[in-house]
């Protein structure tokens, strides 16, 4: 029995969580010795119902396809045996025995910064996690998200842009792709980043798996940053086991007429650091940030407009209203403006900057 088996042989058995997992690991061991001990030790150790699966063993055709999947290249089984088991997870109460693992599990040495958010991101949101990742990873850090649309995408395109690379923690087995629109960036991190999963193959994306999988994001992190969040939201979670875990926790503020920015004005208000820049972060984290490229200045032809839009959504009338602009101007300069990506149309026929 190969080294990945026995621990496949406990990981794959229904019901056998990782608390237990462990247990079974401080009184026998190591995965080898509980797989052959008899039914009475077991039973004393886990309880009657689990001792009798663990003798039966797993799902025979789960775990071959488990043992084909481990030995693709790029794949991996990491379990609290490995040296590459990231250090940071050790000092969490509740540590996964083993994680599956595609891509490049180096990264998991590197210092992670975790950024998560809402899926419904506003544009100005998206591009903010985007820019903090590109700009953390190029001062060394990985970004750590959980492979959901909006904020996370973004900060996992940035990361990857970036020199740190990015790691996705997600909720599912690694054979499945969740959300389906994700999956080119899925196969962007295997290729070039890290996927990520506590799950067995062919595990579906059940709703409790993912506070399962929040504890992981910030555990793997010195800090998590909140750039967009509903009080809802479950990015309130991952700060809340940030904070459980002895990690940073940073939020982006917004407009206090956006419901995506009550998240993080909470977190605010309960003691998160407040950053505009990150910078921000890195001065916090006792990191020097590298010197970012100036950012380029708006003709005066858009200007006047720009100043009238601010940074909250607003209407072509309350536009020209503000900025004493005719329709038929303003409609021309949104739409260079829009071209040049440094506005947005929302729905509702509204404008936000984004950069």
């Amino acid at each position: 029995m190969t080294e990945a088996e026995a621990w496949l042989r406990l990981g794959l058995i229904p019901g056998l969580g990782p608390t237990t997992l462990r247990r079974l690991l401080s009184d026998f061991g190591d995965p080898e010795a509980a797989a052959a001990a008899s039914s009475a030790s077991l039973t004393r150790s886990v309880g009657a119902t689990l001792a009798s699966a663990i003798r039966s063993g797993p799902d025979r055709k789960l775990l071959e396809d488990s043992l084909r999947w481990v030995e693709i290249p790029g794949h991996c089984l990491l379990t609290l045996a490995d040296a590459e088991f990231p250090r940071r997870l050790l000092e969490i109460p509740d540590p996964p025995p083993l994680m599956y693992a595609a891509g490049d599990i180096s990264l998991l040495g590197r210092n992670a910064l975790a950024i998560v958010g809402s899926r419904n991101a506003t544009p100005q949101g998206a591009a903010n996690a985007g820019a903090f990742a590109r700009e953390l990873s190029d001062c060394g850090f990985a970004i750590v998200s959980g492979l959901a649309l909006g904020i996370d995408a973004a900060a996992h395109r940035g990361g990857l842009s970036g020199a740190g690379g990015s790691i996705a923690v997600v909720g599912t087995g690694l054979d499945i792709v969740y959300p389906a629109r994700n999956r080119e960036l899925a196969h962007e991190l295997a290729a070039n980043g890290l996927l990520l999963s506590e799950f067995s193959l062919g595990t579906r994306p059940l709703s409790a798996n993912f506070p399962r999988r929040n504890r992981l994001i910030s555990g793997l992190s010195c800090g998590v940053l909140v750039v967009e969040a509903a009080l809802q939201s479950g990015s309130l979670i991952t700060a809340r086991y940030a904070l459980e875990q002895g990690r940073e926790v940073f939020a982006i503020p917004g407009s206090i007429h956006s419901p995506l920015s009550k998240g993080c004005h909470l977190l605010i208000k309960q003691g998160a650091k407040l950053v505009e820049s990150a910078g921000d972060i890195l001065e916090e984290l006792g990191t020097a940030a590298r010197p970012g490229a100036a950012q380029a200045s708006d003709s005066s032809e858009n200007s006047v407009l720009l100043a009238a839009m601010g940074y909250d959504p607003v209407d072509l009338d309350t536009l020209c209203e503000r900025s004493g602009l005719t329709a038929e101007s303003a409609s021309a300069m949104l739409l260079t403006l829009e071209l040049a990506g440094t506005i947005a149309k929302l729905p509702g026929g509204r404008f936000q900057r984004v950069r």
